[in-house]
């Protein structure tokens, strides 16, 4: 049985194909069509997954909406009539965006997909969690998912066992974390569904001295993690902003604007509520198990992508395993209705071992053999050298060495926001100066951001303080103090970003401010090839993490082609790229002059 799901027209459009309860391909709109979180109807995704599979639409059974349009609709209506005043302009914008987009959504999908079967649509949260709970490793679990909005709830928790999840309880709208988390990211002048992640990195720079006017004047929170706000400071229902005046004046300025100075104050409040949330999700999280009595805990929805506050829940909390979604936002919904229907909607059986998840390493998009590869580098007369397999990762290896940056292109694309070794540009964690290059020079973005770090699943244990697996990079964990440097007493009290200039550990590029680290464990089962490079690494150099960061630029998504990697790879000062087997030197072209700071970054997140 052959399962198309899709999300659209929210953000971070996707399709996936389910094939009798086995995921065969997922990917988002956006990498195809070259718009960050596109949120279009994913037409090229969707072709993409029929292709993968071998089959065309005719040979469909099903296709899924990630949610309910008409459900979706009330909760529209409802926030137009309850704000003041009321703003017929985009009253009307709304609901004839809703009758465009969504009301004729079945004709529309068969028109599109050129199908004409039988269509489901399912609740959003139901979605997020069948993302959560199906594809984990675990026979029975807890799962949490925690959101923007679906069509009225923002928030639930329940069970999974065997083939079925249930939900036990829900939060509705307007009280949402993610939409609070947002709000504070278009405070501090980043973009809202895409500099959530600048915000987290922001805060360990800061000070939590505005958690106790949060909690005071703006989330009124309880012992089990349950909140309401105070809607007298928002502006949920149908702004164009999320926050109003009175929120500006209650942190006494404007919303900070894009190339305005991040000051202390901005990283005080990112501080501030970023500790909020990890509070609010532990005590979520405590509150579940004592409800479930589960060991298990997965996690989906926006928040999940919190990897500080997953890293939390594992170390802090009482759940013995959690695990989360790679693609946690509205894209991972595909995935997750499409093993729903073939879960729960008709009832079929579902194996799991409590140890190996079923989301094959996340890659799940388009790869490209050396053929396709060489036709284009011919195409376009550029100029490569072949590398054979057995030369491939100690290749790469010594360019890294050499403090050398190298675009990597080699297998299935990730679904879901990380690079996960086979779209990834990589670096020498070992360098002092990589971090704010690589920043500055390669991803044109602000020089605070950290790093992750890719290490061999075996040797993890030795450089941090994780429990378990963290495959999909989703999860922050202290270095361990034996890899810590001494810091001096001027070094200790340096504050903002001035503690850029401190070296923290013997891998210093992947070693945030606050001794943290957002790890990827590699092993040799989920990526042979990415875990073959790290291993001689290690073996040459003495150090089995790397730097891993996505392959793509500010106001880009990752690379999904090889033209896609090649115009990334000459608008950058990459050094490298290799694709496959074709290792192509940056040589004759001039480096890219493009460089932001930290406090005037690009207009496009």
């Amino acid at each position: 049985m052959n399962i198309l799901g899709i999300s659209a027209f929210y953000n971070d459009s996707a399709a996936c194909l389910v094939r009798d309860g086995v995921i065969i391909a997922a990917a988002q709109e956006e990498r195809f069509t070259r718009r960050k979180n596109d949120p279009s109807f994913p037409v090229n995704a969707a072709n993409y997954c029929l292709r993968e599979g071998g089959i065309s639409s005719a040979d469909l059974d099903v296709v899924v909406f990630y949610e309910d349009p008409f459900v979706k609709l009330g909760r529209l209506l409802y926030g137009h009539f309850r704000s003041r005043p009321f703003d017929h302009r985009s009253f009307l914008g709304s609901i004839s965006l809703w009758k465009r987009e969504r009301s004729g959504l079945k004709k529309f999908l068969k028109d599109n997909l050129k199908y004409k079967g039988k269509i489901i649509f399912l609740n959003h949260h139901f979605s997020h969690a069948a993302s959560a709970f199906f594809p984990s490793p675990f026979r029975e679990a807890a799962f949490l998912v925690a959101d923007g909005m679906g069509e009225w709830t923002t928030s639930c928790y329940g069970v999974g066992r065997g083939n079925r999840i249930e939900v036990a309880g829900q939060s509705y709208f307007p009280h949402s974390l993610a939409l609070v988390y947002s709000a504070f990211t278009q405070y501090i002048g980043f973009g809202v569904n895409s500099g959530e992640f600048k915000l987290m990195g922001l805060a360990p720079y800061g000070e939590p001295g505005y958690k106790e006017l949060i909690l005071k004047k703006l989330i009124d929170l309880k012992e089990d993690g349950s909140f309401r706000l105070n809607a007298k400071y928002f502006d949920l229902a149908v702004g164009e902003t999320l926050i109003n005046k009175e929120f500006e004046r209650l942190f006494g300025g404007e919303t900070r604007k894009v190339g305005d100075k991040i000051t202390e104050k901005h990283m005080d409040i990112a501080r501030s509520i970023q500790e909020i949330t990890e509070e609010i999700m532990l005590r979520t999280a405590r509150s579940i198990h004592k409800k479930t009595g589960m060991e298990n805990l997965c996690l989906s929805g926006e928040v999940a992508l919190n990897c500080v506050s997953n890293g939390r829940i594992l170390r802090e909390g009482p759940f013995r395993n959690i695990w989360v979604q790679p693609a946690s936002g509205d894209a991972g919904c595909a995935l997750g209705a499409a093993l729903f229907v073939w879960y729960q909607y008709f009832d079929k059986a579902r194996s799991a071992d409590d140890r190996k998840d079923l989301q094959k390493g996340s890659y799940l998009g388009p790869a490209f053999g050396n053929e396709y590869i060489k036709n284009y580098l011919d195409s376009q007369k550029i100029d490569y050298t072949y590398v054979e397999n057995t030369d491939i990762v100690e290749k790469i290896a010594d360019l890294i060495a050499s403090e050398k940056v190298v675009g990597w292109v080699q297998g299935r694309m990730e679904f879901g926001p990380r690079a996960l070794g086979n779209r990834s540009i990589l670096g020498d964690a070992r360098s002092g100066k990589m971090q704010e290059m690589m920043n500055l020079k390669i991803k044109f973005r602000e020089s605070f951001r950290p790093f992750a770090p890719s290490v061999l699943l075996e040797k993890a244990p030795d450089l941090f303080e994780l429990k378990g697996e963290s495959p999909y990079m989703l999860l922050v964990a202290p270095v361990k103090e034996e890899i810590r440097k001494n810091l001096s007493k001027e070094e200790r009290s340096l504050r903002g970003f001035d503690q850029l200039r401190v070296l923290r550990s013997t891998i210093p590029a992947v070693t945030h401010v606050d001794y943290s680290a957002r790890i990827q464990t590699v092993s040799e089962e989920n990526n042979t090839l990415f875990h073959g490079l790290i291993a001689k690494f290690n073996e040459k150099y003495g150090c089995p993490v790397i730097i891993n960061t996505s392959f793509n630029i500010q106001g880009e998504p990752i690379v999904c082609t090889p033209a896609d990697a090649y115009s990334s790879f000459i608008k950058t000062n990459i050094d490298y790229l290799i694709m496959n087997n074709f290792l192509i030197e940056k040589k004759a072209e001039k480096p890219f002059d493009r460089e932001i700071s930290q406090s005037n970054e690009a207009e496009i997140d």
